[in-house]
């Protein structure tokens, strides 16, 4: 009777687990990389010489077919679809993937907290996030940079405040 008790009970376990992963809207796969801090330890950044570009994603999870980064967000999905600052950001964490793993992933994900959505990795966004990365780097290299400063809480929040010269109190 015992053995038929633990039988059911690791498939109740078993069912539980499989219905948690497929609420999550993570692929399923192993975790690889983590920057929750939910599972211990940090890890470091992800780093691309060649781009001169670094991040961390809030998960990489590794498929039959490949890595996925996974960018967490706590707020809900836009109803037109993914913020396009938040497209170029898993971009930017698909790029640094597969510099560091060698293996260009196909997508990455975008959980908010109401859904998940897949973001191809095409040639044309890698593409268009370089041509962003290029011209954030000649913004950042010019003396006049015009900024947009409509939002005085987003000018209270942005690292560069010390340095500002257009400051928004």
């Amino acid at each position: 009777m015992l053995p038929l008790f633990l039988i059911l009970l690791a498939l109740l376990f078993w069912f539980l687990s499989q219905r948690a992963q497929r609420a999550s809207g993570l692929p399923t796969g192993r975790v690889v990389y983590t920057d929750t801090g939910a599972w211990g330890r940090l890890e470091k950044p992800l780093f691309s010489a060649r781009y001169q570009l670094t991040g961390k994603p809030d998960y990489l999870m590794r498929e039959r077919s490949g890595y996925v980064p996974v960018e967490v967000k706590s707020g809900r999905a836009p109803a037109e679809g993914a913020h396009a600052s938040h497209i170029y950001q898993l971009a930017a964490y698909c790029l640094l993937v597969a510099e560091a793993y060698g293996q260009r992933p196909s997508r990455g994900l975008i959980k908010y907290a109401d859904k998940t959505l897949a973001i191809d990795f095409t040639p044309q966004l890698e593409s268009d996030l370089l041509e962003l990365l290029d011209e954030i780097r000649a913004d950042g290299e010019a003396d006049d940079v015009a900024r947009s400063h409509n939002s005085a809480a987003r000018c209270r929040a942005c690292g560069f405040r010390e340095v500002c010269d257009q400051v928004v109190e």
